[in-house]
């Protein structure tokens, strides 16, 4: 899980815990009506005051912040279901307490030990089944593949391989280890006997992050020791927008809390994120918008697809879409669907054409490209051959503002880490570099803007590039 969705689902956590607390008190109330034969229109036209409204108000404030302290929205993907039962317990009791110390304090007399024993009762019901009911949706959802992470563990020590049972033992939780990363020690033979085995050295990390899809990175490494290594895994993990997970046990302080954005302490670790957008509520809404608009404008624009795969198939022969793979979020691989505007053996002939790029860095653009057809440059000016990309935008690979989808072929190209922080993120249909010259802007400044869009990024900045792009758009500029 992304760092914005863990953020986004201790909110809704949160929130599904007031609810039950709201719902507990009127089933508590319906309960305590039943022998007084008092129907629950005239218990609550009793209650529902002003004051009371308020008091209730300041009530749900006091056990939301208990269930804080009780640590009910620290991430518990590496804890067992018993122990998340218990604490649910544990809670649900200091808050039953609390009521009833306060109504001692505050003489309500209708809030008696039986009134507490109810509300307990119907609260940690709610609060249970809603987490066990999660908990399956997760586990049914992730063992089908969906919101998957791939984990590297660096380090090979008994905590190490610890740590990967842990993640066996949790399907849930999503994670896919990609392998272990560590030099020669004394223990390697040790290591190996267990059937782990290294995907690759310190040396050869770097090398590894290029070519593998690595959302994670948990080091496990006596820091005494490997705090070079440990020091130059972070910035290298920086570079690509890679989160890191460090072990508590390896810095030895009980009370560590490292000053880094978006915080998320475990039982055993310390997660934070590097690089990317942090706001979860924001980043939510910028899924919603892209599935919503994708949706839209898919629908209204069908005539369009249809009258122009017609003429594509009609002018030259080949297929309707051009599909190629390109690299997306932390170097996932997929299929990106554009209008054909070339040749049907264009990627053959590329090669023959390296002599005329007309682009700096391992961009390949060239302004009159032979291979590209009559329409195809009617629909390259007019960028309508870029429509079909809503499906990836609606699919999930690829969101309406992001940096350029990069083709594999430029993407092994790259010479710089810093700049593969550019796939810490989605890839979008359009983005700075869009508004400001596509084709026109050389690469390393291409390369400068989508860094700076990946660091102030916000719904604004979005909803700013969407609109400046139409007008780029109708007046062709930049497009090749």
């Amino acid at each position: 899980m992304t760092p914005n969705r863990r953020r986004f689902t201790k909110y809704l956590a949160g929130l599904f815990d007031l609810c039950a607390l709201t719902a507990s008190i009127v089933i508590t109330l319906i309960v305590s009506a039943l022998p007084t034969k008092m129907t629950l229109a005239n218990s609550m036209a009793m209650r529902v005051k002003l004051g009371n409204c308020l008091a209730f108000a300041l009530l749900l404030l006091v056990w939301h912040n208990l269930f804080m302290f009780c640590g009910l929205y620290i991430s518990k993907r590496l804890t067992g279901q018993l122990t998340q039962v218990l604490e649910v317990c544990r809670a649900t009791t200091l808050a039953a307490v609390f009521l009833f110390v306060g109504a001692r304090v505050f003489r309500l007399g209708h809030v008696r030990l039986q009134f507490v024993l109810v509300f307990w009762l119907t609260c940690t019901f709610l609060m249970v089944t809603g987490r066990i009911g999660a908990r399956w949706v997760l586990l049914t959802l992730r063992s089908r593949g969906r919101n998957r992470r791939f984990i590297l563990i660096v380090g090979t020590n008994d905590r190490a391989i610890e740590f990967v049972r842990q993640i066996a033992s949790h399907p849930e939780l999503g994670y896919r280890v990609v392998g272990f990363v560590d030099d020669d020690w004394a223990g390697i033979q040790a290591f190996e006997s267990t059937g782990n085995t290294r995907c690759c050295t310190f040396a050869g990390l770097a090398d590894f992050l290029r070519h593998n899809v690595v959302d994670e990175a948990a080091i496990y490494l006596p820091l005494r020791s490997y705090y070079e290594h440990a020091s130059e895994l972070v910035s290298l993990c920086e570079q690509h927008g890679i989160i890191i997970r460090f072990d508590s046990q390896v810095f030895r302080l009980r009370n560590f809390r490292p000053r880094v954005q978006d915080l998320d302490l475990e039982e055993n670790s310390r997660v934070y994120a590097v690089a990317g957008p942090s706001e979860a509520i924001p980043a939510t809404i910028k899924r919603t918008l892209d599935v919503v608009f994708s949706t839209v404008l898919l629908i209204i624009l069908t005539p369009v697809f249809v009258v122009v795969g017609a003429l594509v198939r009609l002018t030259s022969p080949g297929p309707v879409f051009f599909r190629q793979i390109r690299v997306g979020l932390n170097k996932r691989q997929f299929n990106i669907y554009k209008f054909r505007t070339m040749v049907a053996n264009a990627e053959q002939l590329q090669d023959q054409l390296l002599g005329m790029n007309e682009m700096s860095g391992p961009v390949f653009k060239i302004k009159k490209d032979p291979r590209v057809t009559p329409l195809g440059r009617f629909l390259r000016k007019t960028s309508i051959d870029e429509l079909p990309q809503l499906f990836n935008v609606l699919m999930g690979d690829m969101s309406l503002v992001g940096p350029r989808a990069m083709s594999l072929r430029d993407y092994q190209l790259f010479d710089q880490d810093w700049q593969r922080r550019r796939f810490s993120v989605k890839p979008g249909i359009t983005c700075l570099w869009q508004i400001h010259g596509r084709n026109s802007v050389p690469f390393e400044k291409w390369m400068e803007l989508d860094m700076q869009y990946i660091d102030k990024w916000s719904l604004w900045l979005d909803f700013k590039i969407l609109a400046q792009t139409v007008p780029v758009v109708l007046r062709g500029t930049g497009a090749a």
